[in-house]
């Protein structure tokens, strides 16, 4: 799946003046997004972490390695975290509705199910 970076104008509101008694709104700001093509990827390959402290959502990603392969041995490994994401809720909001995004377009391209809401009888497929 190829990345695909957000709108390239993008909008967002302004907080309110921070003079006290100002009665006229801004306008929203106008957001560019500049692509950084120097920056090095990092690959993981589970999520060892999601916490939600109330001020932010913190993600910790991690790759596994796995030890040698001996014959008539059990495969052993260890996991590294990789990568940690600290997200202000703005951010994390954006990073769920897209999550829910992706979610539909890969059941709808039959690559996933939706899972049975509780309560609800599984259905046959």
């Amino acid at each position: 799946m190829a990345f695909e970076p957000p709108d390239r104008e993008s909008a967002r509101e302004s907080p309110p003046p921070a003079t006290p008694g100002a009665q006229r709104e801004r306008s929203a700001a106008t957001i560019r997004y500049l692509d950084r093509p120097e920056i090095g990827e990092t690959f993981a390959d589970s999520v060892t972490g999601v916490v939600f402290d109330g001020q932010t959502l913190r993600l910790e990603f991690a790759v596994t390695r796995l030890d040698e392969v001996k014959p008539s041995t059990p495969i052993t490994g260890r996991r590294y975290p990789a990568c940690r994401v600290v997200l202000p809720p703005s951010a994390a909001i954006d990073l769920i509705n897209r999550m829910q995004q992706i979610a539909a377009a890969l059941t709808q391209a039959g690559v996933t199910r939706a899972a049975p809401r509780p309560g609800e009888a599984p259905q046959g497929g």
